[in-house]
């Protein structure tokens, strides 16, 4: 039987197997932070400026003389201009002096008053299913808070901010109608399409001391010059800061 020979212990290095290659994981990318969109507060802040500049007079469009006529006017802008539902509370507000003729008003009449608003039976409703809340739930006086206000039959909250807003000067939220929400995301003020998240992304850039009078310049410059097709760009003092796609300069 030959004689083995012992492994020497450099022999035993070099015939050591090689450890395995570690399995290495994709490092997970970090979770975005969720923040305001635009970050950018010196360019929200020009953009107040501007409007500020241009539109410093600017109010509610809405006749009214308080503010049960200022909900009311507001209900019936619905789908409907400023500038026709002013036509038809010239004499309406005439007829129906108070929350209790409103309440107590004959629907088919009141239907003949507001028809030139279009929708005029779900706005006869409205006006009367309100009107009633407001005299049995809140003693003949618009509430004040949004929770209460909210619960008025034909009241979301675009009719609830104008009415805080303009009728008490309670700056609880902003206005977003259509101009607002097609100017909003013009200016890159927000990517969102549905209003209560626009209004919420406006919340959070715009300054509260600034809510209500915001609202009514942006409505005016969509009103005057950032109209839906070919804005008026050549007549805009926010051209300079503004990057939407369809600027006609």
């Amino acid at each position: 039987m030959p004689h083995s020979r012992k492994t020497t212990p450099l022999e035993k290095k070099k015939t050591k197997l090689a450890p395995a290659p570690k399995k290495t994981s994709k490092a997970k990318p970090p979770k975005r932070r969720v923040t305001p969109y635009p970050t950018n507060p010196k360019r929200v802040a020009a953009i107040l400026a501007k409007l500020d500049e241009a539109y410093p007079g600017a109010v509610c469009e809405l006749k009214h003389a308080n503010p049960l006529q200022l909900l009311i006017s507001t209900i019936l802008s619905a789908q409907c201009t400023d500038v026709r539902v002013n036509q038809v509370t010239q004499s309406l507000y005439k007829k129906y002096r108070d929350v209790k003729a409103l309440a107590y008003a004959d629907p088919a009449e009141l239907e003949q008053e507001i028809r030139p608003t279009g929708f005029f039976r779900n706005k006869t409703k409205a006006i009367i299913g309100a009107s009633k809340a407001i005299i049995d739930k809140f003693g003949g006086q618009v509430p004040r808070t949004m929770e209460e206000i909210l619960t008025l039959p034909g009241v979301a909250r675009k009719t609830a901010n104008v009415v805080l807003g303009t009728g008490y000067g309670i700056a609880n939220g902003v206005v977003v109608d259509t101009h607002v929400q097609r100017l909003a995301r013009r200016l890159e003020l927000t990517k969102h399409e549905d209003p209560k998240k626009i209004e919420q992304d406006l919340m959070t850039i715009i300054p509260q001391n600034k809510w209500i009078q915001f609202s009514h310049q942006l409505i005016w410059h969509g009103r005057r010059v950032c109209v839906a097709r070919s804005p008026r760009c050549f007549a805009c003092n926010l051209e300079s800061i503004c990057n939407s796609n369809d600027k006609t300069v």
